[in-house]
């Protein structure tokens, strides 16, 4: 019983120390190339002009991910001509989630006419990348000779209703600063959304 109990501490300090870390600002963005809701596969190099990316972990069904839809809307609608689109990504599993389905996210982006792509994280391997953990979970990143740089991430604002925005957009104000060729003056902040929903899997 005593060696039983020791293996099994042992496993679980390995399983929390392979927990996915959140990326911070200043390293590399990984790659992602996932299938939008068109059915297309896109990622970065689909966006050749583009001078870096919104890319948002959001998903149908989190109350936090839907209050803040229209502002990720907005934020596409305002940077994407200037160089800074919105990439959103599902990272919700649907056998945990039903309403976070492939078929709901067509539904959903053809109701709400995104004209931003909306991906697909099948397996969840780009979200274990970025670590994401919320919904709304955001990476604002900025090409460099280096490759694709973490400039910002967190939250868009500190107010999911809306109603009673303290802080000015942070991400709003993060971008703004990368166009002028400055850095953001806050380059992370609380995300605030939804637990990311994963598949249980056994020890």
């Amino acid at each position: 019983m005593k060696n039983y109990i020791i293996i099994l501490l042992a496993m679980l300090s390995v399983s929390v120390g392979a927990q996915v870390k959140t990326l911070t600002p200043g390293m590399i963005a990984p790659e992602i190339s996932l299938k939008n809701v068109d059915g297309k596969t896109v990622g970065f190099s689909n966006f050749p002009k583009a001078k870096g990316f919104i890319v948002v972990f959001t998903c149908n069904t989190c109350p936090y991910a839907k209050g803040y839809e229209q502002r990720i809307i907005e934020l596409n609608a305002k940077y994407a001509s200037q160089g800074y689109p919105v990439i959103a990504i599902n990272p919700n599993d649907p056998i945990v989630s039903a309403g976070d389905s492939f078929e709901k996210m067509q539904e959903l982006a053809k109701a709400k006419k995104y004209s931003f792509p909306y991906l697909f994280d099948a397996g969840q391997k780009v979200t274990d990348l970025y670590g994401a953990t919320k919904t709304p979970h955001l990476f604002l990143t900025k090409k460099s000779d280096k490759g694709l740089i973490i400039e910002y991430t967190g939250a868009i604002d500190d107010d999911p209703e809306g109603t009673n925005i303290k802080r000015s957009y942070f991400m709003d104000d993060a971008v703004k600063a990368l166009l002028t060729g400055e850095k953001p003056a806050i380059t992370t902040s609380k995300a605030i959304g939804c637990t990311v929903k994963k598949a249980k899997t056994a020890i």
